[in-house]
């Protein structure tokens, strides 16, 4: 009896395997963030981009390089192709001038002057955009999967996940925007934040992170609610966005 509750086990764990799951408040001054080494950062691995920073509970930017230099942090190790990240978004003063923005990533890989990869980005200033961007490698070189004419405030729970080719973006537990993009197969979850204005970094970022692979014994997303900002309801709307940046 004994051995064959063990073998039904054993089968029902590689059915259903456990999801890895990384979560944080960064509760260190880092800079670069690393965390035990768990995370990879954009100037120290990629080169041309900036590096994340943390103070006990926040993470945010540092000085950019260049315009599309974005500070960016992806964690370490073996990730499913499938997978979210999710934080808490701080915005203590918004700017009206574009462009000031914190950015999930998934399926991100980062070596020398080379990010691919999905940003889901949010503004946190007057501007209101929310974007699903394709990193293609070189820096500058992106495209836009979809976007939506809606920003983020302080207190804001944005996530995003990647399941096959779908790329769902949530705000405070509601579905608001999607795109469907097969170019990247496989990277890690990541954070980054954007500011082209005034380099004042600690006035938004996020006050903590999860990141986990998504399949049968992951948690359930979020419902989807009723759908905004959306003409008839759609997901599919293509809106672009003019800015300078990511």
């Amino acid at each position: 009896m004994k051995l064959a509750i063990a073998l039904l086990f054993l089968l029902f764990s590689a059915a259903f395997p456990q999801a890895p799951v990384y979560t944080t408040n960064f509760p260190n001054t880092e800079n670069p963030i690393s965390e035990n080494g768990q995370w990879i950062n954009g100037k120290d691995f990629g080169v041309d981009w900036a590096n994340v920073q943390t103070t006990p509970d926040l993470a945010f930017g540092t000085l950019l390089p260049s315009q599309y230099g974005d500070s960016t942090a992806i964690l370490t190790g073996s990730w499913s192709p499938d997978q979210s990240a999710q934080a808490t978004i701080k915005a203590v003063s918004a700017s009206a001038q574009c462009c000031h923005e914190v950015e999930l990533r998934l399926r991100t890989v980062i070596s020398a002057h080379s990010i691919t990869g999905y940003e889901i980005n949010c503004s946190v200033d007057g501007s209101k955009y929310l974007q699903i961007v394709r990193w293609n490698g070189p820096l500058g070189d992106f495209d836009y999967v979809n976007a939506l004419s809606t920003g983020c405030k302080n207190g804001d729970v944005l996530r995003a996940k990647i399941v096959g080719d779908v790329i769902s973006v949530y705000k405070n537990d509601v579905l608001i925007l999607q795109g469907t993009d097969s170019t990247f197969k496989q990277g890690a979850p990541g954070i980054g934040f954007y500011d082209d204005q005034d380099d004042n970094w600690n006035q938004f970022g996020f006050f903590n992170f999860t990141a986990q692979n998504e399949g049968s014994a992951s948690i359930p997303p979020p419902s989807p609610g009723k759908k905004k900002g959306h003409p008839n309801g759609s997901l599919d709307t293509l809106i672009r966005v003019d800015k300078p940046g990511l």
